[in-house]
């Protein structure tokens, strides 16, 4: 809950800090206004950690510009047509930017940028209560024309203005009310939701790129469920993710199986929980979470009602990888992450097999290969699949991949697992059967590195004899 008493104390240490000090005698010795705006201050009242500095002023970008220089180490202009200088104050990276009154056509989410006059009117532009205060400095005036520290108490997202307006004016503000419902875990106002569900279909205005930056956003959070039921309780996740919704499949009176959606929203938090516990980069792994979310989506393509109440869902690893490469595509998601989704969406299956019946070394050779930079991703994805209420099947799937990551663990350190290659390259390949470059050289190589994942190091003489002898027995 929040502790007004504690959160003035964290804000009056904000206006102490240096960067921020330095910043306001500077604009105020200019005859300027200065105020610290949005996030840090939202932060600091909620006692998070603020790692970015946002101001707003009524100096123009040209007199920012004056200001900042002689107190900075570096400064940017990047964003001087939108009214917004960088600079780099007391080793600390912030960003001040002119009051604004933008006024938006109704057809694209591209603002007539248009400078304004006073902070009150600024503020009434931005997304969110919570994010419309502002704190004057050096007087360390909070302003709070919109009630953003009421709804921090009750924990509420709503709009300054009237949800309609305020989505009108940015349909990406929808997809922010997300991503701020998971990031500080507040319920969405009812009639900020409703207006969400009625206006959903003007997010098609919106890029593909702003879209997935959002989306990616969101699913950075520590906890992104929550908002992903706010995208599919509203329809808005249809217009950009349609294959979400679609898992929740319709069930009879006589075929019962797993709700699918739910399912992938426990895999996606196990996953998060998993990727935690194995140290990985501090940076959450987008590409695990995409695949947590989306496996599963080629189900609905592929369920089948079986005689005796049964569910199939015959190759949906195949189908659900296909349908994510190209969704991702359409979002503008980087090459890297849309091969990393869709190899372990394909490959998120693969496991199972081991659970029914220990591999054979060379089966487990394959499973690495195959799996190739993915490996540890897998390893998660397939452990956070597991969301049985059965407890002993549970365990006994747990048991399963513990040993098969044993096993790979020593042929790792037995066979530097991660660089199979044949014992003959295909240099040595040529030499050896007389041949010049093309596919006779690559189906030799085929062979070789088959016979290696299947009996592991032969030692180059053998592997020659083997090859000979193949390529004797050719047709």
């Amino acid at each position: 809950m929040l502790n007004m008493a504690e959160g003035v104390a964290r804000l009056g240490a904000l206006a102490e800090s240096a960067p921020v000090a330095v910043l306001a005698d500077a604009f105020t010795a200019a005859g300027h206004e200065l105020a610290i705006v949005g996030g840090p201050v939202r932060d600091a009242l909620l006692g998070r950690d603020t790692h970015d500095l946002d101001f707003t002023t009524d100096a123009r970008p040209g007199d920012i510009l004056r200001i900042v220089k002689p107190i900075s180490t570096a400064h940017w202009d990047i964003g001087r047509d939108f009214g917004t200088i960088g600079a780099r104050v007391a080793g600390d990276q912030v960003e001040i930017t002119t009051y604004r009154a933008d006024s938006y056509d109704g057809v694209t989410r591209k603002p007539t940028v248009e400078f304004g006059d006073t902070l009150d009117g600024d503020l009434a532009r931005r997304d969110f209560t919570v994010n419309a205060m502002a704190l004057r400095v050096p007087s360390r005036q909070l302003i709070d024309p919109a009630g953003g520290v009421e709804d921090l108490v009750r924990g509420m997202l709503r709009t300054p203005a009237d949800p309609h307006v305020s989505f009108g004016d940015d349909p990406l503000r929808m997809l922010r009310a997300a991503r701020f419902s998971s990031q500080l875990e507040f319920e969405v106002d009812p009639a900020t939701v409703a207006a969400i569900g009625e206006l959903r279909d003007t997010l098609r205005i919106v890029s593909a790129e702003r879209v997935q930056a959002e989306l990616v956003r969101l699913l950075q959070t520590d906890a992104p469920g929550r908002g992903i039921r706010l995208l599919v309780a509203t329809g808005l996740m249809s217009e950009f993710l349609p294959e979400v919704p679609a898992l929740r499949l319709e069930v009879d009176e006589h075929h019962h199986h797993k709700d699918v959606y739910e399912h992938s929203l426990t895999v996606l938090r196990q996953a998060i929980e998993l990727e935690g516990s194995r140290q990985m980069d501090d940076a959450p792994d987008v590409p695990l979470r995409l695949a947590a979310l989306l496996h599963d989506i080629g189900k609905p393509a592929t369920r089948r009602l079986e005689r005796g109440g049964a569910v199939t869902f015959h190759h949906h690893d195949v189908k659900g990888a296909r349908m994510a490469r190209k969704r991702l595509k359409e979002l503008r998601f980087d090459t890297p992450t849309v091969d990393s989704v869709t190899k372990l969406i394909e490959l998120h299956l693969r496991f199972f097999g081991y659970a029914e019946g220990a591999w054979t070394d060379s089966a487990v050779r394959r499973y690495v290969r195959d799996a190739g930079d993915e490996l540890e991703r897998l390893h998660i994805l397939t452990r956070a699949d597991v969301t049985t209420r059965n407890k002993r099947k549970a365990a006994r799937l747990a048991a399963a991949y513990d040993d098969i990551e044993h096993r790979i663990a020593e042929l790792a350190a037995q066979e530097e697992l991660d660089a199979i290659r044949p014992e003959l390259d295909g240099n040595r390949i040529q030499e050896i059967l007389g041949l010049t470059p093309g596919r006779e050289v690559g189906e030799a190589y085929r062979f070789l590195l088959d016979l290696r994942l299947d009996e592991g190091v032969l030692g180059e003489p053998e592997a020659e004899r083997r090859l000979r002898t193949w390529w004797a027995a050719r047709p």
